[in-house]
């Protein structure tokens, strides 16, 4: 896809999002993604050098191999909105090669799915693409549902098959964010013993969260917050959905409740309610963009699944993301759009004249 293609594909919305430029945190300020990323960054952390190789052999996969940037399969969607909800829009995808395949001719860095669907396949595909295990989810069966996040593999389970990454869910703002911070915290030394990079989707869970007809759980301020947790307890690559709004806490905390949790710089200085600046924001809470900031590409919503893939690629890539990490859009769909969508969204991270605003 050329630039040219890119730009028609936003849009009303193409010299907004292509030619801004951030202000309140400039360019100049964020660890841009790079092809010396690893070398740039991680070689002074304390990560293990088995980490290091790992993080390198992610980077070094798929269509956007050598560039700093990544683009995942995630497949955890069977448990997390039932399997049924997930894939009858195409029954292929019940079988676990299906997604691994997807993951693959789609050109991906990496694939991120259940131990059930790697274990299945590990000895056929973990030497062929990197996997990220994804080792807790959101049981959904219970009636009425509940909400937490609880392990379903062991950190063991994802070294013993070859993986070189695992993944977990934190609900901030939950009742049991607690319990699960310890445990995550916990899960990611193990996993960094062992040599594993560590990837943290950074999601707010809180019917308060959502006030006066806005949904604060897609606020940069909230979100970012998030992601400054999961960056703190060792998470090398963070998940956030793409930020809609701002003012979290401004909507949620007032007098002497608010003390400690704002400053008015938050939003007048530092962002705007340009997509591209609520973005930069999410990225300066990651450590400003030490720690690689990858945004969900979303449910899917049929026709516009292309353009709206692209459009958040943009946003992220001009923001100071990491990539884009896109499993329904893909995987709802037949295989050859499937791969279509995915090769879209790279070839925006691909393109030289899509830039870091």
């Amino acid at each position: 896809m050329t630039y040219e293609m890119i730009a028609e594909m936003l849009g009303d919305e193409a010299q907004a999002l292509l030619e801004h430029r951030c202000a309140g945190i400039p360019k100049e300020r964020i660890h841009i993604p790079g092809p010396e990323v690893v070398a740039d960054i991680w070689q002074n952390s304390d990560r293990p050098t088995p980490v290091l190789v790992n993080l390198q052999r992610l980077l070094g996969h798929g269509r956007l191999a050598g560039s700093g940037y990544v683009s995942i399969l995630p497949v955890d969607q069977g448990i997390e909105h039932s399997a049924g909800a997930s894939f009858a829009r195409n029954p292929d995808y019940f079988d676990p090669s299906r997604i691994v395949e997807l993951a693959i001719e789609g050109g991906c860095n990496a694939v991120a799915t259940t131990y059930g669907v790697l274990a299945q396949v590990a000895r056929t595909y973990a030497h062929r693409i990197p996997f990220c295990l994804k080792f807790n989810h959101n049981e959904l069966l219970t009636y009425p549902n509940t909400f937490d996040q609880i392990p379903f593999a062991q950190i063991e389970q994802a070294w013993d098959m070859g993986a070189c990454a695992v993944g977990a869910t934190i609900y901030f703002g939950s009742e049991e964010s607690s319990r699960q911070i310890s445990e995550i915290s916990e899960a990611f030394a193990r996993a960094h013993e062992l040599g594993m990079v560590t990837i943290l989707w950074c999601y707010l869970r809180n019917n308060a969260f959502k006030k006066d007809g806005t949904d604060y759980h897609v606020a940069a301020d909230l979100t970012g917050q998030a992601i400054h947790l999961g960056a703190t307890i060792g998470a090398d690559i963070v998940k956030q959905k793409l930020p809609e709004n701002n003012g979290g806490y401004r909507a949620l905390n007032t007098g002497a409740s608010s003390y400690g949790k704002l400053d008015d710089r938050m939003y007048n200085e530092l962002a705007s309610d340009h997509p591209i600046d609520l973005v930069r924001y999410q990225v300066a809470n990651a450590y400003m963009g030490r720690v690689g900031l990858i945004n969900s590409g979303g449910a899917s919503s049929g026709q516009g699944d292309l353009a709206q893939a692209v459009r958040t690629a943009v946003i992220n890539k001009r923001g100071g993301g990491m990539g884009l990490i896109s499993g329904r859009k893909a995987f709802q769909r037949p295989m050859d759009e499937g791969v279509a969508l995915l090769h879209a969204i790279q070839d925006v991270y691909l393109s030289d004249k899509v830039t870091i605003a």
